[in-house]
């Protein structure tokens, strides 16, 4: 795992304490797979890569707790027309917005650009991985102190 799954992995345990629901090593292994597994697994998968690790797991227990994962938001399940459903864990996307004046970047979050990746890949057949995207302007107190902007 890098060191933005371990972030990942972090606050999608943050928001299961938040919502209340128990983080058992079950739930902590599909999260933790579903994170670093950049394929879209199915269900299925899931429980063949974890059978190792938890022999008494039943493929049931993997599509409950995905489905768990779904109701608060973490994962999204993704049909594509075939019998099984893929799962995707939903990362929160965030952006950064940076001071041309002093370099301080401030997050923000804009879920709808994470569209982007799908057109992309339909309009040129990329298998499209991730994307960023950086805006520049001059932060409030930059402005305040009359620093005159200056343009690329």
């Amino acid at each position: 795992m890098t060191v933005s799954d371990n972030e990942q992995l972090k606050e999608a345990l943050d928001m299961l304490k938040k919502t209340g629901i128990r983080i058992t090593p079950q739930r902590h292994a599909i999260l933790e797979y579903l994170i670093s597994s950049m394929s879209h697994p199915t269900a299925d998968e899931i429980y063949k890569a974890l059978e190792g690790k938890f022999p008494n797991m039943s493929v049931a227990a993997v599509y409950n707790n995905l489905r768990v994962f779904k109701e608060i938001g973490l994962v999204k399940e993704l049909t594509y027309g075939d019998s099984s459903s893929r799962f995707d864990f939903v990362t929160s996307n965030h952006y950064h917005v940076i001071c041309e004046e002093c370099g301080k970047i401030v997050d923000f979050h804009y879920p709808a650009l994470d569209e982007v990746e799908q057109l992309a890949a339909h309009v040129t057949g990329f298998k499209v991985d991730h994307h960023r995207m950086e805006v520049y302007g001059v932060c409030p107190d930059c402005q305040k102190s009359g620093a005159p902007a200056h343009s690329h």
